[in-house]
């Protein structure tokens, strides 16, 4: 019995045993030696092997951190720019009148000696950008209102008076000249126009503590309907801006100029990071302008028009679902007028750009030269339609 069991054990180990086992032993001799014929297996190891390294920190292969595209450091820009950056002081007379109560009999005996208003000297300070190596200087226009005289420092230390070549107050620039030789000038930055996110730098004399700048971004672009002026169409900027800044040089992050900065919004009188400058190539445009006819030149077509909501869509029982300005007054015989527009009629587009803001397009009309044509395309009766009109030259404010 026990000779039985005995051999049925050896048969069972000759028979299944040790062939499984020496199967298994040739089957790994083969996948070590000849890896290509199990494609199956070898991926599953490589994807074992990755998703090891890369859970192991030890394993990990150091990244190379990305090349910066800013430069670290805006020396250059400020060293390019900032010869061409000047300090403005004004001066007016103000002519400070008797009391009423001095012009009384009884007190005209004591004070005699007062029928002639006393004056006094008012000073104000501000910042200026030379343009080009003939002296020509762009600020703000309220640095230089009503001044009697105007003088203007260098970076250099050279001090001179300048002259008012024009001045327009509906945007707030003004050009003054001075004749000095040897003038550092600054570049307007001809790349394209600047992108919301934009590193600027500020160059002026806050406070009239000296030449200063400030670094921020460009916040915002077309800023208007702002009450500063007649045509608004900022560069918004948290680069500091205080009182003395009016008139200084916003630049890029190369040292170019992208705006003349002009304003700020504050409850405090200083800078709360919400600054404002007039766009270069418009500043430009004006200085272009005033050295050459002594005024802006804008276009005109005679038109009065009110952004199309939709309760006054719902009012005049039209769909609310237009978007443009609504005419609503034409001068007579002006080239809107001559253009075959009609009260009544919404503007869609103007040079194929939509038309939804007054405030912009007003900008856009007033940037044409005169004799300009202008496409417009406009809805009446429910119809689209366009037509062409001819731009006219605006007439000054007095």
């Amino acid at each position: 019995m026990y000779n039985d069991t005995k051999r049925q054990s050896h048969d069972w180990l000759t028979l299944y045993l040790i062939p499984t086992l020496l199967g298994l032993i040739i089957a790994l001799l083969v996948i070590l030696i000849k890896p290509q014929w199990f494609p199956s297996i070898t991926a599953h190891h490589q994807n074992t092997a990755s998703q090891n390294e890369a859970i192991s920190p030890t394993a990990a292969t150091p990244q190379t951190p990305p090349a910066l595209s800013s430069p670290v450091s805006y020396s250059t820009a400020v060293e390019r720019a900032a010869p061409a950056v000047v300090n403005i002081f004004t001066q007016r007379i103000i002519q400070e009148k008797r009391h009423p109560l001095l012009d009384a009999p009884f007190l005209k005996r004591f004070f005699s000696n007062q029928d002639e208003p006393s004056e006094r000297m008012q000073s104000s300070l501000g910042s200026g950008v030379i343009m080009n190596d003939a002296g020509y200087i762009l600020t703000n226009h309220h640095v230089i209102a009503k001044a009697d005289e105007i003088r203007v420092a260098l970076n250099d230390g050279r001090e001179v008076e300048a002259k008012l070549i024009g001045s327009d107050a509906e945007v707030d620039l003004a050009v003054l000249k001075i004749n000095l030789p040897n003038l550092s000038y600054i570049q307007i930055a001809e790349s394209g126009p600047v992108n919301i996110g934009d590193v600027v730098l500020a160059i002026g004399n806050p406070f009239g503590v000296g030449q200063t700048v400030t670094m921020g971004i460009v916040s915002a672009l077309g800023r208007n309907q702002l009450g500063l002026n007649t045509y608004e169409d900022y560069i918004q900027t948290d680069a500091a801006i205080n009182p003395g800044n009016s008139g200084g040089a916003l630049i890029n992050a190369h040292g170019y100029l992208v705006g003349i900065n002009a304003a700020i919004y504050s409850q405090s009188g200083g800078s709360q990071g919400i600054g404002f400058a007039i766009p270069a190539n418009s500043a430009a445009q004006v200085l272009a302008d005033i050295t050459q006819f002594g005024k802006t030149i804008r276009g005109w077509m005679g038109i009065e028009v009110q952004e199309a909501t939709p309760a006054l869509l719902a009012n005049l029982g039209l769909p609310n679902a237009l978007e443009g300005l609504l005419v609503t007054g034409l001068s007579l015989n002006g080239p809107a007028q001559q253009s075959g527009l009609m009260i009544g009629d919404i503007i869609t587009t103007l040079n194929d750009k939509e038309s939804i803001s007054a405030k912009s397009a007003m900008n856009q009309i007033a940037a044409l030269r005169p004799g300009e044509n202008i496409i417009i395309e406009f809805i009446r009766s429910g119809r689209k339609q366009s037509t062409v009109a001819i731009a006219g030259k605006r007439q000054s404010p007095q």
